[in-house]
């Protein structure tokens, strides 16, 4: 810190969880406090929500979390779908609504997630983007509570917390569906952290798997694969980083891939042993080109499995978020959520980028999409129709394709042979899947109303709609020569760990790629000269950094990786300042 740096005031839309009252910097004076920049689509954001609860639970008397909600898409806006998310999230700690930006500036934030640190005194210590952060945070309150308990300036006790009443339903934010052979459908219901097997009719239970935690996709496995892997049906067990197989004869429950540790670093292109290998929040499946396929939605990436080698690896995708075609696996992608097989084809939901991607001879392509920040409600010639934030598909027998269009509240229907997107029912809440039966029904996952609902035959709209851009400000940047700087502060009790060669690594690239005239690429400084050409008016930097560390005058030193994705949206501007820093992880400079 160059200087002591007052916190600004918490002023937003609205409070959740709160028993209906404002919360003051003044109310929480006395404690430590960590804000918690976050918006309900980002996959990093639920990580760093998981980061923090054993915060919470271990500090509890002395720390606050507040989250702030800064929202990227127009749907998150809604106060009701922000209030659903903190339901559907578990998020136990008070919210602010931040809907028009004001904090997310105020705090100079550039990041989903972003994280600062106030003091009891209430000044500014630190900020950090991305995840990963626990170890430091941990180290850094302690030493906050040292401090400020000899100052005397720490004031133990409840938080402003107050927990909303329990609700009582059959399904709880249910994720994705599947058809059982007998008919029946199984449905991981989320927030009720189980799969509900339902009669024909999607209401009448007839009995539980679990518990998981926060579950997502299932697959029923071919049953010549099952009779040999023991089990039938796989489930993404989301927030546990992890695939489990169940058994449908007696309900066992297998672990089958993930080592439970959340995934912080590359792997290469050889099959790596699937109860060893890290994953992240696997949200759908799907059986293609003789495997497993997962949407890793957590690294931007789709992974296979082999469940009778029992081994996983990469199937496509680089980490970069982003949207970009070509052979695979190096493609980029943005949190990838559904998955459907129709024909040849592997369909994919790519929810970042709110786009209908698909997988063909080994080369993805773009049916729907246009990028990180365009989306909106528009139907149409597909290359002009847009969506918000899809997390389902389901390939149709005549090739066409339902998307469960989740931000929109809509179920969208694509045309390849046309070539063209239209609207098949809206007015849906959340639906975050599309299942089509053995008997031609079309359900879908309503997740925010806890049901399927049963489409009517034959039902499609034209919707005009609106196009939007992320409301989040551009920074502005000078054409020519740019500084980037990526700024690492190891965290208290830390040092960066070169034991094995350089600790740092800093990949860059742009859309469009015609931004950067000199710069892209990979290298293991976190400066780096970048040229900025003046004749593309504005676009997105997409910076991958991350920084090893491994404990100080520790004898078995634990090691930690930092990492962290960003995509900055940039406008080129005569007389902008000529340095763009990113904080990985460090202190507030401002």
């Amino acid at each position: 810190m160059t200087g002591r740096v007052r916190a600004p005031e918490l002023r937003g839309r609205g409070w959740l969880n709160t028993g209906g009252r404002d919360v003051t910097l003044a109310d929480l004076r006395g404690k430590i406090v960590i804000l918690d920049f976050w918006t309900f689509c980002c996959i990093n954001c639920l990580h760093v929500l998981d980061e923090l609860r054993p915060l919470e639970q271990q500090y509890g008397d002395a720390l606050v979390v507040i989250g702030v909600h800064s929202p990227k898409f127009e749907h998150e806006r809604d106060p009701k779908a922000l209030a659903a998310a903190v339901e559907r999230y578990g998020v136990h700690h008070p919210v602010v609504d931040d809907g028009d930006m004001h904090l997310w500036q105020q705090y100079a934030a550039k990041a989903w997630p972003t994280l600062a640190v106030i003091d009891p005194t209430g000044y500014l210590v630190a900020s950090m983007a991305g995840e990963g952060h626990a170890e430091g945070l941990s180290r850094l309150i302690d030493e906050l509570i040292e401090k400020h308990t000899a100052d005397g300036t720490l004031h133990r006790g409840d938080g402003p917390y107050v927990p909303p009443p329990a609700p009582d339903t059959l399904l709880r934010f249910p994720g994705k569906a599947i058809e059982l052979a007998n008919g029946n459908l199984l449905v991981s219901d989320s927030t009720g952290h189980s799969v509900a097997e339902l009669e024909a009719d999607g209401e009448t239970l007839v009995r539980r798997f679990g518990p998981f935690n926060e579950p997502q996709g299932l697959l029923q496995l071919p049953a010549e694969v099952a009779s040999v892997a023991g089990y039938d049906v796989v489930v993404a067990d989301t927030v546990n980083h992890q695939l489990r197989g169940v058994r449908l004869s007696d309900g066992e429950i297998t672990l089958v891939a993930g080592s439970g540790r959340p995934w912080r670093s590359a792997v290469d292109e050889h099959p790596h042993d699937a109860l060893a290998a890290d994953l992240s929040s696997p949200w759908d499946l799907a059986w293609f080109d003789d495997k497993v396929i997962i949407a890793m939605a957590g690294i931007h990436q789709l992974w296979w499995f082999d469940p009778i080698k029992r081994t996983v690896g990469v199937y496509a995708g680089t980490t970069v978020e982003s949207l970009r075609d070509g052979p695979i696996p190096d493609v980029w992608m943005a949190q990838p959520s559904g998955l459907s097989v129709g024909g040849d084809r592997l369909w994919i939901a790519d929810s970042e980028t709110s786009a209908l991607r698909y997988i063909e001879a080994g080369v993805m392509h773009t049916a729907v999409g246009q990028g990180l920040f365009d989306f909106g409600h528009v139907d149409g010639p597909a290359k002009e129709a847009l969506l918000q934030h899809p997390l389902g598909v389901a390939a149709l027998p005549d090739g066409s394709v339902l998307i469960a269009d989740t931000y929109n509240g809509a179920v969208r229907r694509y045309d390849p042979t046309a070539d063209t997107v239209s609207t098949v029912d809206s007015g849906l809440a959340e639906p975050s899947d599309v299942l089509v039966t053995s008997t031609g029904d079309v359900l879908v996952v309503e997740s925010a109303a806890h049901r399927l609902t049963r489409l009517a035959p034959g039902a499609v709209q034209s919707v005009t709609g609106e196009r939007h851009r992320t409301e989040r400000p551009p920074s502005p940047v000078a054409p020519g020569n740019l500084t980037l700087d990526v700024i690492f502060t190891p965290a208290p009790g830390q040092k960066l760990d070169t034991q094995f060669g350089p600790s740092t690594r800093l990949e860059v690239s742009a859309s469009p790629p015609e931004l950067l005239l000199s710069g892209a690429g990979v290298t293991t400084d976190l400066t780096r000269p970048l040229v900025i050409n003046p004749d593309v008016p504005k676009g997105v930097l997409q910076v991958v950094a991350q920084a090893a560390t491994c404990d100080v005058d520790v004898e078995f030193a634990a090691c930690h990786l930092t990492r962290q994705d960003w995509g900055v949206p940039v406008v080129v501007t005569p007389d902008a300042p000529t340095r763009l820093p990113l904080i990985l992880r460090g202190m507030d400079e401002a």
